[in-house]
């Protein structure tokens, strides 16, 4: 079972744990190779302008058939707020037809000059992204091969771990199982690759498997979810009367404006704000802030009505049910970022050992095949004599 469920899965999970190992440090690389859009050389004017004007700036900059639907800021007084268009065909085959067209407009959002165009479905760290989560066949097509290949990768985990365990826990046969000689033949120095490796980074990589099913799955979501909501309940209500009477202060004329003004007002040191922008005729505005830039699990979201600048609920991600809470921080916990430097080493080390896996258990299947078919033709050889 080990062995063809291996073979069947190795190349999608070489691709999805290579590009994973990439992908765990997407947000600091980006900082580093792309400076001039993410960083500001000086600013202006004491306050940003308008989000509305801004939209309106970035708007412009585009095609008119590509319409802006979110809007990532940062508070800090040195950095460009970002402004994404995307549209995606879900029944497409492949990346570039699957994205109809993915734009980010950098804006300088005190001088309302745009700084850079971005042609985000070309750019390398969303290739890496759309390739570890679809292949680049597009979701319809390489999201099932991603999901049910993590699936048997999950399954390769536990059956390697059964395969490895020593018959003796003291000995040469402990040493062999834990340590590598590197006086050994190549072909005994593969084998000892594949099961010493597949045993130090089995504990990560179930877990990095595990949170990738999250994605892949909604059901296995869902019941993970209600499983933990259920066994640890926690008393918290999203809505209470002291913040459905609350509103806010009106500077501008649109809700929208209002909204933002008043959330970089109270959360100053955030680390960064996300907005969907919706329909005109919507009747609520959310914004999400993190409180820090690189963790998505830590936040509060915030829901505005627009008649009256009133907040309907605000969601506190440290005080969401333990399942919620879980399913909060998958991404962080996936990617290594849930405890900085440390937990992002290790997921990329462990995603890089992952990758090894299919080459070393590749090579010992074709080793061990061409043993077998010279054993036959010998045999064969003697039947005939």
């Amino acid at each position: 079972m080990h062995k063809w469920l291996g073979i069947t899965s190795g190349i999608v999970v070489f691709i999805i744990s290579l590009t994973g190992a990439v992908y765990v440090f997407h947000d600091e690389l980006k900082l580093q190779l792309y400076p001039e859009k993410y960083f500001l050389t000086s600013s202006s004017a004491a306050d940003p302008k308008p989000l509305t004007e801004l939209v309106q700036i970035a708007q412009a900059a585009l095609q008119p058939d590509e319409k802006i639907t979110r809007v990532d800021l940062y508070p800090q007084r040195d950095r460009s707020w970002v402004f994404r268009a995307s549209e995606t065909n879900e029944r497409a085959f492949g990346h570039w037809a699957y994205f109809t067209y993915y734009k980010r407009v950098f804006l300088d959002p005190y001088a309302g000059e745009v700084i850079a165009i971005e042609n985000s479905k070309n750019e390398f760290f969303q290739l890496c992204l759309q390739l570890h989560m679809n292949l680049l066949l597009g979701k319809t097509y390489g999201h099932p091969l991603v999901a049910y290949a993590t699936l048997i990768f999950v399954i390769l985990l536990v059956s390697g771990i059964v395969l490895w365990w020593p018959k003796k826990w003291k000995g040469k046969a402990l040493k062999k199982s834990l340590q590598l000689d590197f006086k050994v033949k190549w072909k005994r120095l593969n084998y000892d690759l594949h099961n010493v490796i597949g045993f130090y980074s089995f504990g990560i990589a179930l877990i990095l498997a595990v949170t990738g099913l999250v994605f892949s799955f909604p059901n296995f979501k869902k019941a993970y979810v209600d499983t933990f909501n259920s066994v640890f309940p926690t008393a918290y209500t999203l809505k209470t009367p002291q913040q459905s009477k609350s509103t806010i202060t009106a500077h501008y004329s649109d809700p929208l404006d209002n909204a933002l003004a008043h959330l970089l007002l109270h959360y100053p040191d955030a680390g960064m704000m996300s907005i969907r922008l919706h329909a005109h005729d919507n009747p609520s505005i959310d914004i999400q802030i993190r409180m820090q830039e690189k963790r998505s699990g830590v936040f509060k979201w915030y829901y505005f009505r627009k008649k009256d600048l009133g907040i309907d609920k605000i969601i506190d991600s440290d005080k969401l049910q333990a399942g919620d809470k879980l399913a909060s921080l998958n991404f962080d916990v996936h990617t290594g970022s849930i405890a900085g430097w440390g937990t992002k080493m290790l997921a990329c080390l462990a995603s890089l050992f992952c990758a090894s896996l299919p080459v070393t258990g590749y090579i010992l299947w074709w080793h061990k095949s061409r043993k077998s078919k010279k054993r036959n033709r010998n045999v064969s050889a003697i039947t005939q004599a």
